[in-house]
């Protein structure tokens, strides 16, 4: 092996194993799951939606993926090569990789996949726009990465779980403009998606990829290791009413439940043949996301004078009740009990509330009775029940409110809206995310901070986006620490969203499931014993 080169084979020093004959069931075995809302968008990339992000996880494969600790793991890919100091990296695809069309996985399919999620994902836009000189397919199982500089998040920001998701696409699905969605699902995945059974609203079904080869490299928790499809079916029925649903669920008609209310939780606790659990192990952050391209949110002096307004209980406990076990509260702009969680200039949201200050802080930042439409969902458990609480706290308020509720999907399409609420627009709304997009900046697109590349809502601070890229070059963890409570003083300052405390989503399901992999909503793995 040449000087100054290194193989490292399922990156961060994985062991690869020999491949072992994995042993799929014969017999027709369905899993029949309630989704947390109905699958609005078939792209993953296109959109950061978390149903739509579990969707992809079924249909699509990663050339890496992120064991229970975040270590990249192998998947699709056998290893890779680091040259020239880190400046030239070559990843390998495994040999006999298929789409569901019956087409191979070429490193041409990687390439454009991975051009379409680096415009779309904070840590692909970093890595184009400060270290890529080219990304090239050198055959059909070698793509190569020419970089100006080293970029130690390389392999890891491919296997990152958090939205959207580095998934390969065949190269005439990926050429889709980012901003454009796909209509088609076809990947290379564990199961493949059955388009001629969905039904908008109802009904989606996915049956089991029969030629998929799962890795051989070891793995635990996540997306890592070896993804074992245990049913023939997978059918996701969309359920809007929790008592509906859970009942299906006590009477064998549903198997798993994604998501459901405190009144619900309770009920299915008491089933002897359920299991209630945590879905994830992470807290899921909360946010009052507000629209800086529009009055009267663009003035950050109105943006602040809201602070001393928000109590994070209020909307935490709305969604899982007054169980201490179930919420956080207290907590900034990183995950709470993650390493890069902080309580730098955290003091307005730990005080206790005042609505008189709010008042006399929006008279004197000039809110003049600007309308302030608030979007919000029906459909989904944390969004709706926070919805609800800021609509009570913006009428505490006395501002000029106008209310426009819809289903997840609706919600989706009108947040992309720039314009101003007299062309439909909007300016206020409440977002739940997975803990693992917030442990980092390098996935944390909430606080992108540069205007018409930032996630709906685009804010734009120099001095916030400055500090965010400053976390890539942060030689270790001391660093990044430094770095991240500099990202919440600005954060605190600019507010690209104000942080509304933490959840614990909870799940149920039949006992006689076993195996669940958790962090949200897994397919491989989990089997009927």
């Amino acid at each position: 092996m040449a000087r100054g080169r290194r193989e490292l084979i399922a990156a961060t020093g994985a062991a690869a194993l020999a491949r072992p004959g994995f042993a799929q069931p014969a017999a027709s075995r369905v899993l029949r799951f309630v989704p947390q809302t109905d699958l609005s968008s078939l792209d993953p990339v296109w959109t950061t939606s978390n149903v739509s992000r579990n969707h992809g996880y079924m249909v699509w494969d990663t050339l890496y993926g992120s064991d229970s600790n975040f270590v990249p793991r192998a998947q699709m890919a056998e290893g890779h090569i680091e040259e020239d100091g880190g400046r030239i990296v070559t990843i390998t695809l495994r040999a006999g990789l298929k789409f569901h069309d019956g087409e191979t996985v070429r490193a041409r399919d990687c390439v454009a996949s991975l051009n379409r999620w680096m415009r779309r994902h904070p840590m692909g836009q970093a890595l184009a726009d400060g270290y890529l000189d080219a990304l090239t397919a050198l055959d059909d199982r070698r793509l190569q990465f020419r970089l100006r500089r080293p970029f130690p998040q390389l392999i890891p920001s491919l296997a990152l779980p958090s939205s959207p998701v580095a998934f390969i696409m065949p190269e005439r699905l990926a050429n889709t403009d980012p901003f454009q969605q796909i209509r088609e699902a076809v990947g290379s995945g564990p199961y493949r998606f059955l388009h001629n059974e969905q039904r908008a609203g109802t009904f989606v079904s996915y049956e089991r990829f029969r030629d998929y080869a799962p890795t051989p490299v070891a793995g635990s928790g996540l997306t890592a290791g070896p993804k074992i499809a245990h049913f023939d079916r997978i059918e996701w029925h969309v359920i809007p009413d929790a008592a509906t649903s859970a009942n299906a669920l006590i009477t064998g008609e549903m198997d798993w439940l994604e998501q459901m209310p405190p009144e619900i939780v309770e009920l299915l606790r008491r089933q002897r043949a359920l299991a209630v659990d945590f879905m994830d192990t992470l807290v899921f952050p909360c946010s009052l996301r507000m629209n800086h391209a529009q009055p009267p949110f663009n003035n950050p002096a109105i943006r602040r004078a809201l602070l001393p307004a928000i109590q994070q209980q209020d909307f935490v406990t709305a969604i899982v009740g007054p169980f201490p076990d179930r919420y956080h509260v207290g907590g900034g702009f990183f995950t709470p009990d993650t390493p890069l969680a902080n309580d730098e200039t955290l003091e307005p949201l730990r005080t206790p509330r005042d609505l008189n200050l709010a008042k006399r802080l929006l008279r004197e930042a000039g809110y003049n009775g600007e309308p302030v439409r608030l979007i919000g969902t029906t459909d989904i458990v944390s969004t709706t029940a926070m919805a609800q609480v800021a609509i009570d706290l913006f009428r505490r308020l006395e501002m000029n409110l106008d209310i426009a509720l819809s289903d997840w999907g609706g919600l989706v399409q009108r947040r992309t809206n720039r314009g101003p609420v007299a062309q439909g627009g909007w300016s206020v709304s409440c977002f739940a995310n997975s803990g693992m997009d917030f442990v980092i900046p390098g996935t944390h697109n909430s606080i992108r901070a540069d205007g018409r590349s930032a996630t709906p809502g685009w804010p734009e601070s120099t001095e916030l986006e400055a500090a965010r890229l400053a976390w890539f070059d942060a030689p270790d963890l001391a660093a990044q620490q430094a770095v991240a409570r500099q990202i919440q003083r600005l954060a605190m300052r600019d507010l690209p969203y104000i942080p509304l405390g933490g959840y614990r989503s909870m799940t149920a399901h039949k006992r006689v499931l076993a195996d669940r992999v958790k962090g949200f909503a897994i397919f491989w793995n989990i089997r009927r014993t």
